[in-house]
């Protein structure tokens, strides 16, 4: 992904797997073991010594003349249109259900918003097997396409039939996105600073919902400005695809397709002219110019990769387990109780309180360390369910539970942005094999998104059954639950380039 910079303290490349602390230790420099004598696959560039058996390192002090986020910021307008899409509904469908007849009809409207997440389902799994098919950019360059033309059909729907066609559209195109946005910006960016442009994804996201909410003010005086909130996704979507036709490929990726001049010319512009011997290099020691080929689904759940992949799965299934959804359904409910009559308010609040803490969590990142920040924030979102659970149960709490419900739950959203919000989608491409990602990073997504639906769908039924405290109080041990299965099972990959990571989880048979 990046002109990395790690040393190899030994020959053998087997020695470099350590336990404890010292696993992850890295160096400033960067010193590459080959042995000399012989031609390199990636040519000339390599240095080698003239005696056989030999081994020289190949050091590079150049410092990186390119720059990568350009190329971050395009991938981002994924993230944006992820957000926007999950978010525009809420203000506009009350506005669009009367437009379109429907104001009386709940479960059509329950198809309108619920589509766009069957459909996400969908684009996740696809936009694994796109990208390893054709690359990564030119997945972007075909998500376009229905990102586009749903906003475009939702935008100017005269029947509730093409508004569903509509969302399913945009559905499968944020599917796509969820999972090439993360993949491309770590596989593009540099070691020492890849949490922080990685956590990017999830800002935006954020910053995607609250266009959403921005866009949709002028509704009170204009009930047809629906149509407008639809059509402004149209502008992400072409810029996303005009900006995708000029960035370049992930070198990673053209390895892979043993593309070496082109995965040079990518790591040119991505790091300089004087990063490439250096990288390649990389590239070179971690496998990925090998004779494996790219691995299918089953390949997932062999005895090689199944235990990380369960790893990146359940990441997903806590993050929406432990009840972002729900906190967020239940909010406006929530405020109303703590006197907050606006929903605009509740839901900027909540809103803001997620952007605050993902910014905090980018500047973190790669000095804290996602392992760690995980534990945190999945930690701070079990006292925050214990908070909002007892504020409703317990009598000596009777006259503080409107703000101390409101203090649950800004606090539970600014715990779950810390954290468990941005690290999954930024450790899974880190964790898995470059001949797996693709579509081991579709697989944790999909889980996310049938969750995402599951919980959408029962959450109220389950709530009227045994009452908003147990439900509460459910989510943290969950969140507990969490807390115990990180610590025992993630790695942590701060300051690790994605070769040395694939070679000590995934190493070669």
């Amino acid at each position: 992904m990046q002109a990395v910079n790690f040393t190899v303290n030994s020959v053998n490349l087997q020695n470099r797997v350590k336990t404890g602390s010292d696993r992850f230790t890295t160096k400033k420099s960067v010193t590459r073991f080959i042995p000399t004598g012989k031609v390199s696959v990636f040519g000339s560039r390599l240095r080698s010594s003239q005696t056989d058996g030999d081994v020289k390192p190949v050091k590079s002090e150049s410092k990186s003349t390119g720059s990568v986020l350009p190329y971050v910021g395009v991938a981002s307008l994924g993230a944006i249109l992820f957000g926007y899409h999950l978010g525009v509904v809420n203000g506009a469908l009350e506005y669009l259900a009367k437009d379109l007849g429907i104001a009386e009809n709940a479960v059509l409207q329950g198809w309108i918003v619920s589509t766009l997440l069957a459909g996400a389902t969908v684009g996740s799994f696809t936009g694994g097997s796109l990208a390893d098919q054709f690359g990564r950019t030119k997945t972007f360059l075909l998500d376009a396409i229905p990102l586009t033309v749903g906003a475009f059909l939702c935008a100017t729907a005269t029947n509730v039939q093409t508004m569903i066609i509509g969302r399913l559209l945009a559905g499968i195109g944020i599917g796509i996105s969820s999972a090439i946005v993360p993949l491309y910006i770590s596989e593009i960016s540099p070691t020492e600073i890849r949490g922080t442009l990685g956590s990017i994804n999830q800002l935006f996201i954020c910053v995607g919902i609250l266009a959403a909410l921005v866009a949709g003010l002028p509704l009170a005086g204009n009930p047809l400005w629906w149509r407008t909130m639809f059509a402004i996704g149209v502008i992400p979507s072409v810029l996303l695809a005009l900006g995708m036709a000029f960035s370049p490929e992930s070198p990673r990726w053209l390895v892979q397709q043993k593309k070496i001049v082109e995965a040079e010319k990518a790591i040119k512009t991505l790091y300089g002219e004087g990063k490439v011997a250096e990288v390649m290099a990389d590239l070179s020691a971690s496998g990925q110019g090998s004779e494996e080929q790219d691995a299918g689904w089953f390949d997932l759940f062999s005895k090689r990769y199944f235990k990380v992949v369960s790893v990146g799965a359940a990441l997903f299934l806590f993050q929406q387990l432990a009840g972002i959804n729900a906190v967020v359904y239940y909010s406006t409910s929530v405020f109303r109780t703590a006197g907050v009559a606006s929903d605009v308010a509740a839901s900027a609040l909540v809103g803001a309180a997620n952007v605050f803490g993902t910014m905090i969590a980018s500047s973190l990142m790669d000095k804290q360390g996602r392992k760690s920040l995980l534990m945190t924030s999945f930690s701070g979102m079990a006292v925050s369910m214990l908070l909002l659970s007892l504020s409703f149960t317990w009598k000596v709490l009777a006259p503080y539970s409107g703000p101390l419900a409101v203090i649950g739950t800004v606090l539970y959203v600014l715990s779950f942005s810390l954290g468990a919000g941005p690290v999954p989608a930024l450790l899974l491409p880190e964790i898995f094999a470059s001949r797996i990602r693709a579509k081991a990073v579709a697989l944790s997504l999909g889980m996310h998104w049938i969750s995402n639906f599951v919980i959408g769908l029962y959450f109220l039924s389950v709530v009227t059954k045994f009452g908003i405290s147990k439900v509460y109080l459910g989510f943290a041990s969950i969140c507990l639950l969490a807390v115990m299965y990180i610590a025992g099972n993630v790695v942590e990959t701060k300051g690790r380039s994605l070769e040395d990571i694939e070679r000590e989880l995934s190493p070669a048979v």
